[in-house]
């Protein structure tokens, strides 16, 4: 069994877990490394819990028995096994370290196959990353890399050692038109990541700063850890100064050319397409061809929501007349988007970065200017990062 003693290396080493809970405790959170090869599925796991409050553990158990044997037993143990054939140093864990990871350990020991276990389950790994995400937040040094939209801070912190991608875990690039074509992670999932990249710094670069994006505790759908929050509240902040037409460049490749292109690829992939064939009745002889037409009509009218959606998001801090004005020069290159290579997007980018995005960034680092070390272009603060 594994104790809490070798949970360090177990995450550091990003070890690959066999997570025995059943799906709807999975989706709630777990770990990046692991993969949900349940020991009771959802159903199962609401009877025997109403067994468990009504009856007591033994008849809960009893009941457990009864509901995996047979078949489903050996599919299940099955499933275990050819994952542990893929990674033999694999762990496995349920939610406490009790009677599901006793059992599957047990049930792979009977057909000769060895598996670890951890002791305390999911819930001691969790405590465990959320105690060293607080450590770390009162011990480490940070610094946030702050510049207004379009300046590429993402870019510069891929090119860094000792940085944290906060949109990245979140899968959301922190802004009205950084929504994912996907679903962000739950709030679990992206803090149980964020602390596992921290982690992965400080050992790997002992006593070195961590850089991290200049984010407000939102970032889309999820918060930022407090600890984490309270901490960049009181860190460095480097800026990076860039023109404004080019930034405009990098937003209308970031959030109109190439959104465009992934929106079209999700809608149209092989998945969508099938689905949707489906979804009419159609058999697998159906007009392959015709639902890629529709799938694509439908990825285009998705970009078009998007865009507009998006705008109307910060309608109450643009005002009505302008979010209006703006509008309209969106829907006009929505309209010309595919006569002119979409070069008329940048007209009301430019509108909306220039009456919006600029004045609340301004706003917001001239409350913070003290902290700022030290500002210029991109290459000068790669070089200032790097020190």
């Amino acid at each position: 069994m594994l104790t809490s003693n070798a949970y360090r290396e177990l995450l550091l080493q990003n070890t690959p877990m066999i997570d025995v809970r059943a799906p709807v405790e999975f989706a709630k959170g777990a770990l990046p490394s692991a993969v949900n090869l349940p020991f009771i599925n959802d159903e199962e796991r609401h009877l025997i819990g109403i067994c468990y409050k009504e009856n007591g553990q033994q008849a809960a158990i009893d009941l457990g028995h009864k509901l995996v044997h047979g078949d489903t037993k050996n599919r299940r143990v099955k499933a275990w096994q050819e994952f542990l054939e893929q990674h033999p140093n694999a762990v496995l864990y349920c939610a406490r370290g009790g009677l599901r990871s006793q059992l599957s350990q047990q049930w792979l020991a009977d057909i000769g196959v060895a598996c670890n276990r951890v002791e305390g389950g999911f819930k001691s790994l969790r405590n465990f990353l959320l105690q060293y995400l607080d450590d770390s937040c009162h011990n480490a040094t940070f610094t946030l890399l702050s510049g207004m939209t379009g300046t590429g801070k993402t870019d510069i912190l891929k090119t860094l050692n000792t940085s944290i991608d906060l949109e990245g875990h979140a899968n959301h690039k922190g802004s009205s038109f950084g929504r994912p074509l996907n679903q962000q992670p739950s709030q679990i999932d992206f803090e149980n990541e964020l602390t596992l990249a921290i982690l992965s710094v400080r050992e790997n670069q002992p006593g070195q700063r961590i850089i991290v994006e200049d984010e407000s505790r939102n970032i889309g759908g999820l918060h930022l850890p407090e600890a984490l929050n309270a901490a960049m509240a009181a860190s460095n902040i480097v800026v990076i100064d860039l023109p404004l037409e080019e930034r405009i460049e990098k937003l209308w490749q970031e959030y109109v050319v190439q959104r465009y292109e992934e929106t079209i690829a999700y809608h149209t992939s092989d998945d969508n397409v099938v689905k949707q064939g489906d979804d009419h009745g159609d058999d697998q002889s159906g007009n392959k061809e015709n639902h890629q037409a529709q799938s694509h009509i439908r990825g285009e009218q998705a970009f078009s929501n998007y865009l507009i959606d998006s705008l109307l998001r910060v309608k109450k801090r643009l005002g009505s007349e302008r979010t209006n004005e703006i509008l309209a020069l969106m829907e006009g290159a929505i309209q010309r988007q595919h006569t002119d290579n979409f070069r008329s997007h940048q007209d009301w980018l430019r509108a909306i970065t220039v009456d919006y995005y600029d004045p609340m960034y301004l706003y917001q680092l001239d409350k913070r200017k003290e902290r700022v070390v030290f500002r210029g272009d991109q290459q000068s603060v790669v070089q200032c990062l790097k020190k």
